[in-house]
């Protein structure tokens, strides 16, 4: 198969740790070729339809020298045998015209893996609503009263933006903190922006568990990102020390009731954030922790990736 990645700028990838970069190398390691297309490139025109510019890519062994640049050429998605959108937020207005290029791609004979249109319509945050029973108490608003009200409510709440990444401006505020008005203020941008709040986790302390659900198939170890001392954000990218483990039976609940929904709806790979026995996140857009699980563990969830797609070109071609 010829399957092309949508990544960032490739000298920006940490080879060391980057779930791109692991699903490139198992791609390569299944003997298929690996190109890559920087989002910029993404466009439509008539006749041709949706094209963009693809660079075959050689996967080296090194984390530093990790790949060497071929061929490349401006070619239609749907001469290719799998697109793999892995282009980090922000989910801005380029992120969801990107979207809509690759829901057209689709149309006209593309596979797109996420689906573009689930993941447009899966907001990282927001998505959990839909599976309520499985989270904590939580709000999703801008009103600084409603937010006021529900961190008295609770006493001690996380807020977070909706379109954050990696920790960035996640809050732990307490109902007595002086700095809470400001907080919310700050967040909403005096009430123009939406935020989450979600009643704060004890459970943190033993880590903010990354599952990976695959094709629907359930991974069966997580990462448990466990903060640093003095924070209560697990993220990797906060500092917070990976730790990979066997999923507990509360784990598997929750991700196997998700499981079947994501791949009915073209999610081939998500990522779910379980917090003790909560869900919080559900990860759509570049999950990651492959890496680190592969390392700890040995299990490769970057060649089920890889094989999770070969079966559903073999599938559509039977079909067909």
């Amino acid at each position: 198969m010829r399957i092309a990645f949508i990544v960032d700028p490739l000298d920006h990838l940490k080879a060391r740790k980057d779930s791109s970069v692991a699903m490139m190398r198992a791609a390569q390691a299944a003997g298929h070729a690996v190109f890559s297309i920087l989002q910029p490139s993404l466009h439509w025109t008539a006749p041709r339809g949706v094209c963009a510019r693809t660079t075959r890519l050689t996967l080296l062994e090194g984390d530093d020298r990790w790949y060497e640049e071929g061929i490349s050429a401006i070619e239609p998605l749907r001469d290719l045998d799998a697109v793999v959108m892995r282009k980090d937020p922000p989910f801005d207005m380029e992120y969801v015209t990107s979207t809509w290029l690759l829901e057209r791609a689709e149309a006209e004979g593309a596979r797109v893996f996420n689906g573009a249109r689930a993941l447009r319509d899966h907001s990282e945050k927001f998505a959990i609503a839909e599976f309520a029973p499985l989270t904590v108490p939580t709000l999703v608003a801008r009103d600084a009263a409603s937010l006021g009200e529900f961190i008295g409510a609770y006493r001690d709440v996380v807020l977070k933006p909706l379109d954050g990444m990696g920790g960035s401006q996640v809050f732990r505020v307490r109902e007595d903190d002086p700095n809470r008005n400001v907080i919310i203020e700050t967040l909403t941008l005096d009430g123009r922006r939406t935020i989450m709040a979600q009643r704060f986790i004890p459970e943190i302390a033993d880590g903010d568990k990354r599952i990976l659900i695959i094709g629907g198939e359930v991974v069966p170890h997580c990462l448990a990102r466990i903060p640093m001392a003095g924070e209560t954000r697990g993220n990797l990218a906060a500092g917070g020390r990976g730790q990979a483990r066997p999923l507990t039976a509360r784990d598997r609940e929750i991700a196997e009731t998700l499981a079947p929904v994501f791949a009915e709806r073209g999610l081939l790979f998500v990522g779910i954030d379980v917090i003790g026995d909560w869900l919080t996140e559900i990860n759509v857009t570049s999950p990651t922790c492959m890496v680190e699980i592969r390392q700890q563990t040995g299990f490769d969830a970057a060649a089920l990736f890889i094989r999770k797609i070969s079966e559903v070109r073999r599938g559509q071609r039977t079909e067909g």
